[in-house]
C-alpha cells in the first residue's frame, strides 16, 4: 500500500471512530471542563498562600469533599504541595511553575 492510501485509511478510520464515539467524547470534554473550573477556583482560592481543605471550601462555596478530591488530584499532578498544618488540617500550597 502506497503511503497516499495509508494515509486515507487512517483519515476514514479516524472519521469512523468519531463518529461513533461522539457522545462519550462530548461527555468528556464537558467533565474536562467542569474540572478545569473547579481547579480554576480552588487556585484563585490558594493564590494569597496556603491553605487547608475546609478554608477552601468555604472560600469556593464548594463541598470539602470535592476540594479534597481537586486538591490530591493537584497534588499528584505536583500542581499543590503540602507545606505543614494547621491543627489537624494539612495546608496546602500552589506549587510555582518552572
Amino acid at each position: 500500500m502506497s503511503t497516499k492510501e495509508d494515509a486515507k485509511k487512517r483519515t476514514e478510520t479516524l472519521k469512523r471512530l468519531r463518529d461513533e464515539h461522539r457522545d462519550t467524547v462530548e461527555q468528556t470534554q464537558e467533565l474536562l471542563k467542569e474540572q478545569n473550573t473547579i481547579r480554576k477556583q480552588i487556585r484563585q482560592a490558594m493564590v494569597d498562600g496556603p491553605k487547608t481543605v475546609p478554608e477552601i471550601a468555604v472560600a469556593t462555596s464548594l463541598p470539602g469533599e470535592s476540594v479534597m478530591w481537586h486538591i490530591i488530584a493537584m497534588k499528584k499532578y505536583n500542581l499543590v504541595a503540602e507545606v505543614g498544618m494547621d491543627g489537624s488540617y494539612y495546608q496546602y500550597q500552589l506549587v510555582e511553575a518552572k
